[in-house]
Order: structure tokens, then sequence, then C-alpha cells
């Protein structure tokens, strides 16, 4: 049961909650989305002549990426308690401030030293936006419309994965890659002027101590639904690193056909974001269970069927379509499980998200190395069938 601090809490909350929704300003989250993810995936196609021009090696030019993730760890954790105090429009204006001028001098920068730094100020952004993101999504909308309002903010998610990497590639090859990032400053801006317009002012609500993670951790039912959300990211992205390889290894796939299976992946991941926003509607649970055994079902049915292209086509869209859903499914559920430290929590799930990310990696890497993409494949897709049954038998889902 809950103490009687965090039911006052909640009381309060519901009795903020806003009459109606504020979709355009969903929207300029949204965009925020996109900028973000675009700009931290943009080093991936400009490794090459980031490398040349800065005159290091790939290897160090790819710790452009490295930074970002690294400092979005320790922001999705620090940033609500340093921001508490500070209206939320204005923070989120500020987020949006740093990732334009993060782009900005990144295109003008004349050392890798300076690029990596100026890549700290966008790992500042991203994980204090997460950290708020369904704390924010509980002010613009009532209880009732956020999952659809966090499927929406979320597919920027998906449209940033897209299209950061050919767009980075496009410009680069025409203009040079910092021209890339010069594109990037122009969506930021863009995103600025538009939640200029849209985002209502979200005074810092004072109504108890902000909790740390320790504190959330140890209410019931919060650390084994963490341990859940862990294993689902860990097996998804031990299997998103090496996704490559496997479709080469399962079929002779060209250039051409291979990014158009790539593109299919992330059209199915918008899709499945804008889905699960309806499922959720539904039933949380159902989305929380379905979706990572979904995942599993097509990485295991990957490598185990006999497929020729068009089957494997069909369950790289499964896949896609059905992991869309998992990160706005579990930042709903921390939304529902901690209505009174929403803030605190979302950075919660940035750094477990963020942590899973590099221990799904190393761990493909190590059955890649063992046994191929097939043990990789085959390990992962059980990971990801043992986090719905772990889910399904442990996890708790609060009513909305």
């Amino acid at each position: 049961m809950r103490n009687e601090a965090t039911e006052a809490a909640s009381v309060s909350l519901n009795s903020s909650e806003p009459k109606e929704s504020a979709w355009m300003a969903v929207i300029s989250l949204t965009m925020g989305v996109f900028g973000l993810l675009t700009a931290e995936y943009l080093p991936a196609s400009l490794l090459t002549p980031m490398a040349a021009d800065l005159g290091v090696t790939e290897a160090l030019a790819g710790q452009a990426v490295t930074v970002t993730a690294v400092v979005a760890l320790f922001a999705g954790l620090m940033v609500p308690r340093l921001t508490r105090n500070y209206d939320r429009r204005t923070v989120l204006l500020g987020f949006t401030v740093l990732m334009i001028a993060s782009n900005l001098l990144v295109a003008l920068s004349s050392s890798l030293a300076v690029l990596l730094v100026m890549r700290i100020l966008l790992g500042i952004a991203l994980g204090g936006f997460w950290s708020m993101a369904a704390a924010v999504a509980m002010r613009l909308v009532p209880a009732k419309s956020v999952p659809r309002a966090l499927s929406i903010i979320f597919s920027g998610i998906a449209v940033g994965t897209v299209v950061s990497i050919p767009l980075g590639s496009y410009l680069g090859g025409l203009y040079g890659w910092r021209s890339a990032f010069i594109a990037a400053t122009a969506v930021g801006l863009l995103t600025l002027l538009f939640q200029l317009f849209t985002l209502p002012g979200m005074a810092p609500r004072k109504m108890m101590i902000t909790a740390s993670v320790m504190d959330l951790l140890r209410r019931p039912g919060i650390a084994v639904g963490m341990t859940g959300c862990v294993i689902a990211h860990t097996g998804q992205y031990a299997l998103f690193t090496y996704i490559r390889p496997a479709l080469e290894n399962i079929v002779q796939l060209d250039v051409d056909r291979l990014s158009l299976i790539l593109l299919g992946f992330g059209v199915a991941n918008f899709i499945g974001t804008l889905l699960a926003g309806w499922l959720m509607e539904k039933s949380l649970r159902l989305t929380l269970v379905l979706m990572p055994a979904l995942v599993g079902l097509a990485a295991l049915s990957m490598i185990l069927l006999p497929l020729e292209e068009a089957g494997l086509m069909l369950f790289v869209a499964l896949w896609g379509m059905a992991f869309g859903g998992v990160p706005v499914a579990w930042s709903n559920w921390v939304a529902r499980s901690v209505p009174d430290q929403a803030e605190t929590a979302g950075g919660m799930v940035v750094a477990a998200v963020q942590s899973s990310i590099a221990m799904g990696a190393a761990l493909g890497g190590l059955l890649f190395g063992l046994s191929g993409v097939t043990g990789v494949f085959i390990t992962a897709g059980c990971i990801m069938c043992f986090a719905a049954l772990v889910i399904a038998l442990k996890v708790r889902v609060a009513l909305s």
C-alpha cells in the first residue's frame, strides 16, 4: 500500500488534472523528440568524413555517440531534482536551446575535443527530456488520454531513427558532414519557435519532497517492474545491434534491398508506437506483455524458420512494430505507478534503458563472437520471451 504522503500527492495530482487536452503542445514535444533523436544518431552516418576532417580515427569519432549516451544516463537521474523549482515550460525550452547550441557548435567545431564537449550539451537535453516526458504528458492531457499522448510523443523516436541516418548520409555526401548538423540546428530552431507558442506554463509542484531513485525502488512493485523493463530492453538491443549481419546471413541481400528492409523496420516501428497508444487505453498489462513476446517470436522465427525474402520482411516488420510499443508502455507504467514522483521515475527509466543498451550490446557482442548471428538471435529472442513471462507474472499495473 502507498503511504499517506503518496496518497495525498495522488489526490493533489488528480485535482489538478487538465480539463482539456493540449494536443498542439503534445505535437511540439514530438518535434523535440524528433530533433533530439536526429541529432543523437547523426554521427553514425557521418563517422568517416568527420574523422577525416578532424584528423582522428573513426573509433575516436564514434565517441561522439558514446559521450551523449553516458551523459544522458546521468542527466536523466539528476535533472528532475536540480530543476524541481522551475516552471516545466522553461525547462523544456531550455532543453531545446541546448540541442540547438550543441548542433550549431558541433558544425563549427575545429577539433574532436570541442565536438565532444558540445555533444555533452545534447546528452543533458536528451536525458532531461526523457525523464520529464511522462510527467509533462500528465499535465497536458486528462488521465484517460495520457497513453495516446505518450504514443504521439514517442513516435518522434521512430521518425528520428528512420530519418537521421539517410539524412546525414545524403547531406554529408552533397555538402559535407557539417551541413547535416546545420540542418539539425534549423530543425531545432523551428521546434523552439513552435514550442514558444504552444507550451503552456507549468509551475513546479511542491506537494512533497522530491524522492530519490532508491526511495522509489523501495516502493512495493517498483523494483520488480524496473527489472522487467531492463530485461526487455537488454534483449531488444542485443538483437538490434546485430540486425544488419542477421539480415545478410539469413538471406542474400544487396545493399538496396537491405536498405529497404531497414526502412520497413523503421516505418513499422512508427506504426507500432501509435498502435500502442490505442492498445494501452484498452489494457496496459496486455501491452507490456504482448510487445516483448512478439519481438521474441519474430527473432526466433527469423533464425529457426526457412525464410525467403518476403517472409524475412514480414518478421522484421513485426519486430519493428512490436518494439515501437515497448518504451511507450514503460513510460505509461511508471506514470501510473508513481504519479506523485513521475519525473524522478522518468529519470529512473532513462537510466534503466541506457544501461540496458550497454548490456544488450555487450551481450550481443559476446554471443556473436561465440556463435555468430544464430546464437545472438536465439538467446536474445528467449530473453524477450522471458521478459514477457516476468512481466505477466510479477509486474503490478496500477489502475489509471
